[in-house]
């Protein structure tokens, strides 16, 4: 109405209908459509084009509210039913139709003071050392009671290093609750069963969890809300921590998350509103110290090489020479390995990063040269090197023998 009353002004203003059209943007024709008419012209409804999907509107509709079936469920049921159309025109009336449904309810699962902690791995892309491109991995623990939360950066997701990082979070914590859940990883266990406490675990897992005397929990396969807190924090570390920060080192990372730690860890929490290292307090975790430490280790065997070492991960370390060509075993921790031949622990050392690196103790060759020198003294002596001409074995024969030879006579 507002414009056609406008066109009308502008023709009463004795415009022509070219500078109307060009005042009003309108084109001549329809400039001049109005000014004929007497009321405004109605919009002209364009007929509505058949589809092929005509036919099949409410058996699509039908079929959806019966049951939450895909779009390609759909159009290969139509197809049998004589549509020959395309199965876009199938998922967008699909995606229009389809019925809301609403997002399940779950229970939350909220546990007592010092009756469990959620564990999880989380990958974090790749990390340079020494010029070699690393996994890297951030272990995470939450209790579940007042959200206290530990986490450290590792290079490693085996079972030695899972159990080392539950040792420095129990240290951390200054304690362990009753239980911790965990996903069904080959660190944890070998066999699922339906019951958690019928599963074939990992030995060296096992030894450590019946050490402590924790019990390990299991979660229901795809059913990720059963460790929510953790999960959540291991989205929390990535997504507030890690994801653009400035590291200088893998040293360095590790040391600027345990500060991010104590920061996260004294500000309310957003699901208790709490903060968490205060409901800490009430957890009444089992004390780490009411157990002997766990002496986390593993052991592998190596040969002693002629010229003394002993090669790990890339490296070589000395041992004693007086045990070369032997047979040893390493019992390696988190940092350091021990080097035991037989019943005799000869030596450790501290476990360098990178490769094409060379321990070299001194002390391990003290005395090698000289009991060198003193082995070829000996060779020598036992092997005089004066060369002896041996006597040639004369023949003596009887005179009587000499003279048929020169023709006389014997009387």
């Amino acid at each position: 109405m507002e414009e056609f009353l406008t066109l009308r002004d502008l023709f009463n203003e004795e415009l022509s209908i070219s500078e109307i059209a060009r005042q009003t943007g309108h084109s001549r024709v329809t400039v001049r459509k109005y000014l004929n008419s007497q009321v405004p012209p109605l919009p002209q409804k364009r007929s509505k084009k058949p589809s092929k999907l005509d036919g099949h509107r409410e058996y699509i509709i039908d079929r959806l509210k019966e049951f939450p079936l895909s779009a390609s469920r759909i159009y290969r049921e139509i197809q049998d039913r004589g549509f020959t159309g395309k199965y876009t025109i199938v998922k967008d009336f699909v995606r229009e139709v389809r019925p809301e449904i609403g997002v399940p309810a779950i229970y939350r699962y909220e546990t007592k003071p010092g009756v469990q902690a959620q564990v999880d791995w989380a990958e974090c892309g790749y990390i340079d050392i020494d010029g070699e491109k690393r996994r890297l991995y951030c272990f995470t623990m939450v209790l579940g009671y007042s959200r206290m939360r530990y986490a450290e950066f590792t290079l490693r997701i085996d079972v030695y290093t899972l159990i080392q990082c539950h040792i420095n979070a129990f240290g951390y914590f200054g304690g362990y609750p009753q239980e911790l859940l965990y996903d069904n990883i080959t660190q944890i266990v070998k066999k699922r069963a339906p019951k958690s406490s019928d599963s074939t675990w990992n030995s060296h897992f096992q030894d450590f969890f019946e050490h402590y005397g924790f019990i390990p929990r299991l979660c229901r396969p795809y059913r990720p809300q059963t460790k929510g807190k953790i999960e959540r924090t291991v989205g929390f570390v990535k997504k507030d921590f890690f994801m653009g920060g400035r590291f200088t080192s893998f040293t360095d990372l590790n040391s600027q998350l345990q500060k991010w730690l104590s920061r996260v860890n004294s500000i309310p929490n957003g699901t208790t509103h709490e903060i968490p290292i205060e409901r800490f307090k009430q957890e009444g975790l089992q004390k780490i110290g009411n157990a002997p430490s766990y002496h986390n280790r593993r052991d592998e065997s190596r040969k002693i090489s002629r010229d003394s070492f002993v090669s790990y991960l890339g490296n070589l370390y000395s041992v004693p020479y007086r045990y070369a060509g032997m047979t040893a075993r390493l019992q390696i921790s988190d940092l350091t390995f021990k080097i035991i031949v037989g019943s005799d622990e000869i030596c450790t050392h501290e476990i360098q990063p990178g490769h094409g690196k060379v321990m070299r103790i001194k002390e391990h060759f003290k005395g090698l040269l000289s009991e060198i020198l003193k082995q070829n003294c000996t060779l020598r002596d036992n092997n005089p090197s004066i060369l002896k001409f041996v006597d040639t074995d004369v023949e003596h024969r009887p005179l009587s023998v000499y003279d048929r030879l020169g023709g006389g006579d014997s009387r």
